[in-house]
């Protein structure tokens, strides 16, 4: 079957995809090599399809309207989305995922290779063509659209023309369908024909399968999960469908393997689903609430929201008391502090969910104990550097919650602020330059301790002064502001020479101070609740300046601007590697360079892990900026 009968197949609903499917998970990496096998005319692998009735399964993307039989996908769907979003110009109708990855890609009629639009090297160039724009008009109507392209000479015309016209053929291009059928083909067999064949392919985690053989039961189960991924992520969280799937099992079955669901009933699932989605949403506003930790960037141990969700399940759905609530949150700030599920993250929350059904928020706590012995914070713990530190959402939460107070208006930098104050953004106590100036190493600029949130007015207005000057006229117009922010009040410290006496100073300061919380927490005497309130949009609070702007630089320069504060996963196991500053996962210039990953406070099990999984690592980053400013300069071949 040639490939643009797949296409028209797909217009007419004749191929769809069934719910049991994953999203569209491709980089541009992977769509440039796509074309690129067509276009030198290489193998790409068929396409397996399900022939079924269209009243036996749903589709994604909604129903078929008219009576017959379909062909469902099994293998080829990332295959099949990449042709038709370049070759439509558009995303299929059963899509789902980043259309972003297959959006802009160009062809050089003059060297004959693929790469995604980058305005530097493209812009005003005749030699990029835009390949969906070839596809959808053809060969002659681009030509008349484009006569820039007459620019190259009437002697490379000809050649340009055969190129453009073996570009528009590879829709021509005879692929092999290789179709499931029969009586005996239940939606029990589907789906474990789907997991055998997808096996070799774009790896699925073990929550893709599970949510697999969820939806083969139940195919809105997806639908109705990213709907409630959504919500959250409108209110500033980013969630993975697997970590959602991971607090439906922990409530339905206490367990934390997804194969606990594989007898659980739909009607089940489908109650579970929608119990689990308000004990989350709980969860996330008390966190909010207690502990102004309001957002995706601060917002540290996901993997404890399952285990404090199901102690709530167990409890009727709510927390018994405010003096239980405080003493489960006590445990979720230990998790958070000691990476309770940095690692291996199953084993733990299978040991966690089933300490809490048994000897409820005291057997928690004796675990963690086993896990990290004594729980006293010490001044070392404040010894990390940079905001992906684990004590920075820490900073964070006492800034929120202890009364700290801006710097130029001596308001509390509580939850309770309006307008452009409700953002926070990270201050260099002892300014960048001037400690580079002096000598001091890149992980002392950036320690936590030299951190502290500010009104964005206040940030800009300090900027690069001397705290032994700014320090004073803070102490002068705000009486206690810096005593609030944990600032040493010995003025000997306020001096570049002694930078670093002050930052074990403040590192005590603080700990003393996380040590008052978690006491009072868990015993109850914790200050009252907090209001929450959303972020403002657009500048997430605490965000890193630096970050937002090394951000901003990137889209200027025409480069991709990545995502920042996310996870990064290895895709095989599904297991956290890190909570990365900003991941590139199509690399800076998408489908031309290696995925990207700024990780600024990693241990070397980290980086190490990073690397094995193929992402090119940065822990600085004006490095990020240098590998930037050499791509553009790059020549291609």
């Amino acid at each position: 079957m040639k490939l643009s009968t797949v296409l028209d197949q797909i217009d007419s609903q004749d191929v769809a995809l069934p719910e049991f499917q994953r999203g569209y998970v491709w980089n541009r990496q992977q769509v440039r090599g796509l074309f690129t096998s067509l276009y030198k005319g290489y193998p790409i692998g068929g396409f397996m399809t399900w022939n079924t009735s269209v009243t036996s399964v749903k589709p994604r993307g909604g129903g078929i309207e008219r009576d017959g039989s379909v062909k469902l996908l099994l293998d080829g769907q990332q295959r099949a989305t990449t042709l038709y979003g370049v070759i439509r110009g558009n995303p299929p109708r059963f899509f789902e995922g980043n259309a972003q990855a297959f959006k802009d890609l160009y062809f050089n009629v003059q060297d004959e290779t693929f790469e995604f639009y980058a305005p530097v090297k493209m812009k005003d160039n005749p030699a990029w063509i835009d390949v969906s724009g070839l596809m959808v008009q053809g060969v002659e109507k681009y030509l008349e659209g484009h006569p820039e392209i007459s620019q190259l000479g009437a002697g490379e015309l000809v050649k340009v023309m055969a190129r453009m016209t073996r570009l528009t053929e590879i829709q021509n291009r005879e692929v092999h369908i290789e179709e499931v059928s029969g009586a005996d083909k239940t939606i029990d067999v589907v789906v474990d024909i789907f997991n055998r064949v997808n096996s070799g392919g774009t790896k699925l985690s073990k929550g893709d399968l599970a949510l697999a053989k969820i939806c083969a039961a139940w195919p809105e189960a997806r639908e109705k999960m990213n709907k409630y991924r959504q919500k959250w992520e409108s209110a500033g969280y980013k969630f993975t469908l697997d970590w959602l799937l991971r607090n439906v099992n922990a409530i339905l079955t206490g367990e934390a393997l997804f194969t606990a669901l594989a007898s659980v009933e739909e009607e089940t699932i489908r109650k579970g689903l929608k119990e689990t989605a308000d004990l989350v949403s709980i969860v996330l506003d008390v966190i909010a609430a207690r502990l102004g930790l309001d957002f995706d960037r601060v917002f540290p141990a996901r993997f404890a929201v399952p285990v404090i969700a199901r102690y709530m399940h167990r409890n009727g759905d709510k927390f018994p008391n405010a003096v239980e609530r405080d003493r489960i949150l006590t445990w979720y700030l230990h998790a958070a502090m000691w990476g309770r599920f940095a690692g291996s993250t199953e084993s733990f929350l299978n040991v966690d969910l089933k300490a809490v059904d048994e000897a409820g928020i005291d057997g928690l706590m004796e675990q963690m104990r086993r896990f990290r012995g004594d729980l006293i914070v010490r001044e070392a713990d404040f010894g990390g550097n940079t905001v992906g530190a684990r004590f920075y959402p820490m900073l964070y939460m006492l800034t929120r919650t202890q009364g700290a107070k801006d710097f130029t208006t001596g308001i509390p930098l509580s939850a309770h602020m309006l307008g452009k104050n409700s953002s926070l953004q990270v201050h260099h106590i002892f300014p960048k330059a001037r400690l580079y100036e002096a000598g001091y190493s890149k992980e002392e600029v950036n320690a936590v301790a030299n951190y502290c949130f500010l009104t964005q007015d206040a940030n800009l207005a300090i900027t690069d002064r001397d705290p032994a000057e700014y320090f004073r006229a803070i102490e002068r117009d705000f009486p206690g502001a810096l005593a609030s922010q944990w600032i040493p009040t010995d003025q000997s410290l306020w001096s570049i020479d002694r930078y670093r006496d002050f930052l074990a100073a403040r590192r005590q300061l603080l700990a003393d101070a996380m040590n008052s919380v978690l006491d009072e927490l868990w015993h109850g005497t914790s200050t009252a609740d907090l209001e929450r309130t959303v972020p403002a949009e657009g500048t997430p609070a605490g965000a890193s300046l630096e970050i937002e702007q090394l951000v901003q630089e990137l889209t200027d320069m025409g480069l991709s601007s990545g995502e920042t504060g996310i996870e990064v996963r290895n895709q095989e196991s599904g297991d956290l590697v890190c909570v990365a500053e900003a991941f590139w996962a199509d690399g800076l210039q998408p489908g031309m360079s290696t995925p990207v990953v700024l990780e600024l406070d990693g241990n070397a099990d980290e980086l190490n892990e990073l690397a094995r999984l193929g992402y090119l690592v940065f822990t600085d980053i004006a490095a990020v900026r240098q590998h930037a400013e050499d791509l553009l300069l790059e020549v291609p071949n």
